[in-house]
């Protein structure tokens, strides 16, 4: 059973950083492209950033250049940085297996402060 931990979440003023943590088991990690969504209250869940089996990286327009999606392919391990995190980046952050079937984590809560 695939399973994902979230871990990282909480309160930041403005231009702060966080670096969320995803530890991942029931799932060959070192093969598995790997995601992180957000969802804000009210709106629908988003892909903010994705790293591919081989790390190829990918980012949302609204994050690229602020945050850094990696991995640790020995720990089981995906990692989100975020800097210069700004109000609208308050969200519930959410862990994804992307293949072969999606599988989202129970989400980690991230909340900036203007």
């Amino acid at each position: 059973q695939v399973q994902l931990v979230e871990s990282g979440g909480g309160l930041v003023q403005a231009g702060g950083s966080l670096r969320l943590s995803c530890a991942a088991s029931g799932i060959s990690f070192s093969i598995s492209n790997m995601g992180w969504y957000r969802q804000a209250p009210g709106e629908r869940r988003e892909l903010v950033a994705w790293i591919t089996m081989r790390s190829s990286t990918n980012y949302a327009d609204s994050v690229k250049g602020r945050f850094t999606i990696s991995r640790d392919n020995a720990k089981n391990t995906v990692y989100l940085q975020m800097n210069s995190l700004k109000p609208e980046d308050t969200a519930v952050y959410y862990c994804a297996a992307l293949n072969p079937t999606r599988v989202d984590g129970h989400g980690t809560q991230v909340t900036v402060s203007s």
